[in-house]
């Protein structure tokens, strides 16, 4: 059994695309384990505000009928905000998808949700160094059990959070807490969600584009002109964040 040392909260969204810059939560599902194993579920419907794209819907089965009358992102952040707090986020693909995601929900909204000393498990990275495999294979995999419902968010969460304590049953390598899976795993060396800028020996690097590898303090100092390109460009909010906590910091070392 999976110990845990503080609540541990599994994610999954549904959205009207793929594009964290731009696109938007339409189905949260949060299902809550608390150290002593109480099991807590929150799921909302939620407006986007903007069209669910035709492959979206094709996927998840939300259309924009089904959401035009539920509440707002910017209208339901507190009560999720209250639910996940002094959790533990976790999730399948979360670390590149549903928490990025989650990331730019708030940003949007002006609500101050601190992602630092929230461990991140992503039980498909698990998985993928096991096994290599999808959330339907995984559960199939490892709970012996077809994945009803597959795309509904609540569902796959908590197949998600089914399929985390079986990983911790089989592979003993993993431990039985948060903090010794990521040890086996290892932390993503990442400095904005979408993974534009990562760490390399400690220093932060930009992960695409013409200065790819080089030192994102030094890029600003040099071509000052870049920072405007970035923070004009249909980059997300948390690439901004980030790399304007650099910029003001490169700027203070100037002056």
């Amino acid at each position: 059994m999976l110990q845990l040392s503080k609540p541990l909260a599994i994610l999954d969204l549904e959205t009207t695309g793929v594009n964290l810059g731009v696109d938007r939560i339409v189905e949260i599902a949060i299902v809550r384990i608390s150290p002593d194993g109480t099991r807590q579920v929150k799921r909302k419907l939620l407006n986007p505000e903007m069209p669910i794209s035709a492959v979206s819907i094709d996927i998840h089965g939300i259309t924009n009928e089904m959401v035009k009358d539920a509440p707002t992102f910017r209208q339901a952040a507190n009560e999720i905000k209250q639910f996940l707090e002094n959790c533990d986020l976790a999730g399948y693909n979360s670390n590149r998808f549903d928490i990025p995601m989650l990331a730019e929900e708030f940003l949007r909204v002006d609500l101050d949700f601190d992602f630092k000393g929230r461990r991140l498990v992503d039980v498909q990275k698990v998985y993928h160094m096991m096994e290599q495999r999808t959330l339907s294979a995984a559960y199939k995999f490892y709970c012996n059990k077809n994945l009803e419902d597959a795309h509904s968010a609540e569902a796959d969460a908590s197949a998600t959070w089914d399929v985390l304590q079986a990983q911790v049953e089989k592979y003993p390598q993993l431990g039985n807490s948060v903090e010794s899976i990521l040890k086996v795993l290892g932390e993503d060396p990442v400095v904005d969600f979408a993974r534009r800028m990562i760490f390399e020996n400690g220093v932060e690097v930009f992960n695409f584009g013409k200065h790819k590898g080089r030192s994102v303090a030094q890029v600003l100092k040099s071509e000052p002109q870049y920072y405007d390109w970035m923070m004009k460009g249909d980059f997300p909010l948390h690439t901004k964040q980030k790399l304007t906590e650099i910029f003001n910091r490169t700027l203070l070392k100037k002056g």
